[in-house]
Formats: C-alpha cells, sequence, structure tokens
C-alpha cells in the first residue's frame, strides 16, 4: 500500500488531516463489521465442535494460520510481530467462545 495523499486540502494541514482521520475512521469501521462477521464464523465452528465433542482449540490448525498470516503481513507490508499478536488475542477470545458452547453456557 503506497502513502494517501488528499487530492484536496493539501495547501490546507488541517483538512488534510481531516481526510486522514475520515479514512482511518472508515478503516476502523470496516474492521469491526469484517471481525464480527469472523465472529460468527467462529462460533459456528463452536457450536459444531460442542455438538461432536470436538476440543474447543486446535493447535496445529493455529499454528498453520500463523504461519499464513505472517506470510500475508510480510506481503502486505505490516509487521509479522504484530499480526502474530493480533490472531493470538483473536484465537483466545475464539477459543473462549468454544469453551463456553462446549459447557453448554
Amino acid at each position: 500500500m503506497t502513502d494517501a495523499s488528499p487530492s484536496s486540502g493539501e495547501d490546507d494541514p488541517f483538512e488534510t488531516l481531516l481526510s486522514f482521520r475520515a479514512t482511518i475512521d472508515n478503516i476502523d469501521a470496516a474492521l469491526v463489521y469484517l471481525l464480527a462477521e469472523r465472529f460468527r464464523a467462529t462460533k459456528q465452528v463452536g457450536r459444531l465442535k460442542a455438538k461432536h465433542g470436538m476440543p474447543p482449540s486446535d493447535p496445529a490448525r493455529e499454528e498453520q494460520q500463523l504461519e499464513r498470516l505472517r506470510a500475508l503481513a510480510i506481503d502486505a507490508d505490516l509487521d509479522p510481530e504484530f499480526a502474530q499478536k493480533w490472531f493470538t488475542f483473536v484465537v483466545a477470545e475464539v477459543i473462549r467462545h468454544h469453551t463456553e458452547a462446549a459447557d453448554g453456557v
């Protein structure tokens, strides 16, 4: 991804700042909706696992996904350590949901 340069307000740093912030706000909103969609999918996985007595965690799958996401982060020019921290945080929440499903919560 390249640096964004707003087409208007280039002479006014405050207008430029507002433009950058609007872009950031839109991206944040998209991320929230994408995370919500991701958790809807993982909750379905949790219900399926609970129904069939499968463990809430799948360490082999998690490691495979972690390697894949680190490679994607490198390709996207994102710090792979940050991508790993994000993934680890999300997976912990997913496992919590799966455990709750298994416990019938």
